[in-house]
């Protein structure tokens, strides 16, 4: 009997031969608008329920505590013996609390702040207990963006915040992704756009339109008037929507979706006013309001679109970083991202630079710092020979360490935490150690850009004093 030439012994791929009418019993009823609703009341549930992990009785996020080892290993780099010996010696120093009888003793990140800044001043000269920050200048902001969308742009951001604080700084985290990302893993609460940096920017804009009212005033014509929105903003200052997180050294500006507001008001402000420069607005809010004094460094996480809201954060920062992963598709949208910039901002240069001339006043330019992209996510089994064609594009603009992808993440992400706020002790003590190497690892590239940026400020502050 001769074989069936349409027969084969393997199985068939899983779309073959699927029935239409079986296909039809699984389909569900069509969604209509208010379908969505129900999807996002869901998600709303799962996640107040999955972000309730570790919330205190009051609602809050709580810290965890660190031991011992974890002081001295990572914070405080002493011999653990040391470190028991002063203190024994200073019993006015936090002694930590042990959770058993002669137990291993943790303490609060308060208390190790405390004991750093005694290290710092009683303490070995060769170690560099206390971070480098240089006395009359402001804080330094930081931009992470990028509109290509699961390139670890919050995540980027937030282990930086946390690696920051652990190290001493003093931080503010401003989160203007409507999507609240940020927010979440910081433990905000924002009811609505007027707790986001929202009401920072109509005061910026509200600023702008009294000085051009007077102008009209002046001039005879009748002045445009303020809304209601527009008034209470005039109110508010950045300390009204700064708010304390579970972090004794983090500080949040927070968003959430109404927050995506400013996306569509920012424009209708423009073409009412088309003298406002929007893209000072969250700096010249931050700088008029002090905050640049109390933080040491301020992180901004941005949408990922180039909106008005990101074109203020990139306008705002000193430094930017741009995570992307280790792939022919983020590399190329990095590269859109990048000429987009361009774009934007050389637009924004020459329709105010052809007024300036017109006018005779000095050119405008923007300028940042240092600008880095960084690898992350990164299998180096599967990525090396990508990643080192990438370095051989982009040379110094990217980053030379590789943020690998660590299963610490995972189990980190599935209690609500970033990698520094899980437990050691959920893990073997040596793969949580291998786990946060990566994270370190970004935290020191990521500090000697910073303090470069910071030494090339003060001595540039020194010459000018002395001239």
């Amino acid at each position: 009997m001769a074989k069936d030439p349409h027969k084969t012994t393997q199985p068939l791929p899983p779309y073959f031969n699927i029935d239409p009418d079986a296909a039809l019993a699984d389909l569900d009823a069509a969604t209509d608008t208010a379908g969505f609703a129900e999807i996002a009341a869901a998600c709303t549930h799962g996640r107040e329920d999955l972000s309730s992990r570790g919330i205190d009785k009051e609602g809050r996020k709580q810290l965890r505590l660190f031991s011992t080892w974890e002081i001295t290993r990572y914070l405080i780099p002493v011999a653990s013996a040391h470190f028991r010996r002063v203190l024994k010696a200073n019993p006015e120093l936090p002694q930590g609390q042990a959770e058993t009888e002669g137990g291993a003793k943790w303490f609060s990140l308060d208390e190790v702040l405390r004991l750093r800044a005694f290290f710092g001043e009683q303490g070995s000269k060769s170690k560099d207990y206390l971070p480098y920050r240089p006395k009359g200048l402001p804080a330094k902001m930081v931009a992470v963006a990028n509109f290509k969308g699961g390139v670890g742009k919050t995540s980027t951001a937030a282990h930086l915040a946390m690696s920051a604080a652990l190290d001493g700084y003093k931080v503010l985290v401003v989160d203007l992704d409507s999507q609240g990302s940020m927010t979440s893993i910081f433990g905000g609460k924002v009811d609505d756009e007027w707790q986001t940096a929202f009401p920072l920017l109509a005061r910026h804009y509200g600023e702008h339109l009294r000085i051009e009212n007077q102008r009209r005033l002046d001039r005879g014509d009748a002045p445009q008037p303020l809304d209601e929105a527009l008034n209470a903003a005039m109110d508010m200052t950045a300390r009204d929507v700064i708010q304390s997180t579970h972090w004794p050294n983090i500080d949040l500006i927070g968003a959430q979706l109404n927050l995506y507001w400013a996306e569509f008001q920012i424009p209708v402000w423009r073409m009412a006013a088309r003298g406002w420069k929007l893209w000072d607005a969250l700096t010249d809010r931050l700088e008029a309001d002090g905050v640049l004094d109390d933080y040491d460094l301020v992180f901004i996480d941005t949408p990922p679109a180039l909106g008005y809201l990101t074109i203020n954060g990139l306008s705002a920062a000193d430094i930017l970083l741009v995570p992307m992963g280790a792939s022919f598709l983020e590399f190329d949208s990095t590269g859109r991202f990048f000429d987009m910039l361009h774009s934007t901002f050389a637009s924004i240069e020459d329709g105010e630079n052809l007024a300036a001339r017109a006018l005779g006043r000095p050119e405008m330019g923007f300028e940042w710092e240092a600008v880095r992209t960084v690898i992350t996510r990164y299998d180096g089994a599967q990525q090396g020979e990508l990643a080192a064609l990438m370095q051989a594009y982009l040379g110094r603009t990217l980053s030379p360490h590789r943020q690998d992808f660590t299963a610490l993440i995972g189990q980190a992400g599935e209690q609500v935490n970033g990698i520094y706020e899980a437990d050691y002790r959920d893990f073997n003590r040596e793969t949580y150690a291998r786990g946060r190497e990566t994270f370190d690892a970004t935290y020191a590239a990521f500090k000697r850009l910073l303090l470069g940026v910071w030494r090339r400020a003060e001595l540039d502050a020194a010459q000018r004093a002395a001239e």
